[in-house]
């Protein structure tokens, strides 16, 4: 298992929201979801 959002914001200095707008936009999909 990789990393929650959250934790992927807190390393790469984006938001929270940042990466859902990316994923939603294509620019950077999850490789895994979680229910």
């Amino acid at each position: 298992m990789g990393h929650t959002v959250g934790e992927s914001a807190r390393l790469t200095g984006q938001t929270v929201r940042t990466l859902h707008h990316y994923d939603r936009i294509g620019l950077l999909v999850p490789a895994e979801r979680t229910p």
